[in-house]
């Protein structure tokens, strides 16, 4: 369905519009390198981005500041999915773009196991977290906030830690931006990112996100 990498004009992000938000459809999008967003109202297109930001897991950057900051918390993996998603999606952000039909079709993902969350707490609940797919060795992110201090840079450290050191893992952020790449998130070509996505996909995925479905979604 989607055209190959190698195919596509260097430079160019967004690829294509239109298609559905089925399970299907969005895992044929992420195996062949693209992702959607919503643009206009009720349209969604699929971004494949030249250059792409992605984070090696054993390149991240872990200041003695933020190893400071991870000691107040505690890290989760799938335990409050929906809270997770619906805070990325928080209207009041600034440049928000995660609608009801992301989350439905992310929420379908979840439950069919391809999409996971990380979630960072404290004493006053959810600090922090962020959300994306594993497939094979690739972890898709693809959203993060924080409430306090550090806490989505935490949320990062504990997918780094599922995600794992196997040479050819592959954490992909999509945009490199200031903030990520203080954090070790490069900024590659397109065709690049192919060579290291097909790599990534031949991996098996982290057993940390074989998990069941959110304990704190079902109290929600």
């Amino acid at each position: 369905m989607f055209p190959s990498l190698d195919e596509l004009p260097p430079g160019e992000d967004l690829i294509a519009v239109g298609a559905d938000l089925a399970v299907d459809t969005l895992l044929d999008a992420y195996e062949s390198g693209y992702f959607p967003m919503p643009i206009g109202r009720r349209r969604i297109g699929w971004f494949s981005p030249d250059p792409r930001g992605v984070l090696d897991p054993g390149n991240l950057v872990v200041s003695r500041s933020l190893r400071r900051s991870a000691r107040r918390y505690v890290t989760t993996c799938d335990q409050a999915f929906g809270h997770v998603i619906r805070a990325c999606g928080d209207p009041s952000r600034p440049h928000g773009w995660i609608d009801r039909n992301i989350v439905d079709a992310y929420t379908r993902l979840h439950l069919a196991g391809y999409a996971h969350s990380i979630e960072v707490w404290d004493d006053d609940g959810l600090a922090g977290g962020l959300y994306g797919l594993a497939i094979g060795g690739l972890f898709a992110g693809e959203s993060m906030f924080h409430r306090r201090t550090d806490a989505s840079k935490v949320a990062l450290m504990h997918l780094v830690e599922l995600v794992g050191l196997e040479p050819g893992r592959l954490i992909d952020v999509q945009w490199q931006t200031p903030h990520l790449a203080s954090l070790g998130v490069e900024a590659i070509p397109r065709a690049r990112y192919g060579q290291l996505l097909a790599t990534a996909l031949n991996l098996r995925t982290p057993s940390a996100f074989d998990r069941s479905i959110s304990i704190r979604d079902n109290e929600a």
